[in-house]
């Protein structure tokens, strides 16, 4: 369910891997050139897809009779796609959510907007350093499927295993999906501070400060430490802190350089995470009662006109502390 990138790569590997698999597109005409072309120019341009991959903008026509539903929607749009399919969906079927981020109003996570409009279904988190051209090019991947019911995640790695996408299991559903929400906010972090040129001592500071406060809230939402050293936590934040296909990173990149939030995202097609994370984020930390300077800062600069330097010599201004909570 999503023809994005992310969505049109997982879709991929399934059939490459022999399930039958139908993608829904909302675009009509990404549909079409799936099924006429088999490629997906507008979202995946350049990767030829599986001849067997099929698909509709037809929401009945993509989940019925299916065993396995990946969402791989935006996240601000996944509870009303996931509502408007659920008429269709099997009973018993597995729903894998592949969608990173925090709902805007509710503040819930993403496996619970799909726990919620699906009782009784088992519900998979999928996360992990993931850059969707890179895993449609058959570079080595490795991501975590992590689920409260243990048979869901096992399905869910054996459908998606392949010899280069590599899928563990786990069972810390909270500490999976908040790493692969927060890392896109510190991903615009990292960008902003390499667009103002402050070097890699900068962006090293940023992504290590940053991964202590997504252990902090996450510890408090009820998440084990250890899962933040894990696939889902250091190795999907390094990747989109650094990586130059990382759409938040580029967002911060542009940002750091003078242009305005509305500028930077102005024509832009594919949606950048962590733009709304960090609005979710930032209200879900003061609900908590968490600090988190950076969300704090890059919401600032984002959505309050701070330039970015001086959001950034705040950072480096607080008040001393001891680096371990």
């Amino acid at each position: 369910m999503g023809a994005g990138a992310w969505g049109t790569a997982l879709a991929n590997l399934l059939a490459e891997n022999g399930h039958p698999t139908i993608v829904w597109a909302y675009e009509p005409d990404v549909a079409e050139a799936i099924n006429d072309g088999h490629e997906n120019p507008r979202f995946l341009a350049g990767v030829q897809l599986q001849s067997e991959l099929r698909a509709t903008a037809d929401k009945e026509a993509a989940v019925t009779d299916a065993e396995l539903i990946v969402f791989a929607t935006p996240s601000h749009v996944l509870r009303d796609v996931a509502s408007a399919a659920k008429a269709w969906v099997t009973p018993g079927a597995t729903l894998v959510v592949a969608t990173k981020g925090i709902e805007r109003n509710r503040l819930a996570l993403m496996t619970d907007v799909i726990a919620e409009e699906f009782a009784g279904h088992p519900v998979v988190a999928l996360s992990g350093p993931s850059f969707a051209f890179e895993v449609a090019a058959r570079q080595p991947t490795a991501v975590v499927a992590a689920s409260v019911d243990a048979q869901a995640a096992i399905q869910t790695q054996q459908a998606l295993s392949s010899p280069g996408f590599r899928v563990y299991t786990h069972d810390d559903v909270i500490g999976v999906e908040l790493g692969g929400a927060l890392k896109n906010v510190m991903a615009v972090a990292t960008g902003i501070s390499d667009g103002l040129g402050l070097g890699f001592n900068a962006r090293a500071a940023l992504i290590t400060r940053g991964l202590a406060e997504m252990v902090r809230l996450g510890v408090k939402l009820g998440a084990r430490p250890a899962t933040f050293a894990g696939l889902a936590g250091v190795g999907d934040l390094v990747l989109t802190c650094t990586g130059a296909l990382s759409r938040n990173r580029n967002v911060g990149l542009e940002i750091g350089r003078g242009a305005t939030l509305s500028e930077v995202l102005a024509g832009r097609e594919t949606v950048a995470e962590g733009v709304v994370t960090t609005e979710s984020a930032k209200a879900l930390s003061e609900r908590e009662g968490i600090e988190m300077p950076i969300v704090n800062a890059v919401h600032r600069v984002l959505f309050e006109r701070q330039p970015a330097r001086w959001a950034l010599v705040e950072l480096m201004t607080r008040g001393l502390r001891g680096e371990q909570d």
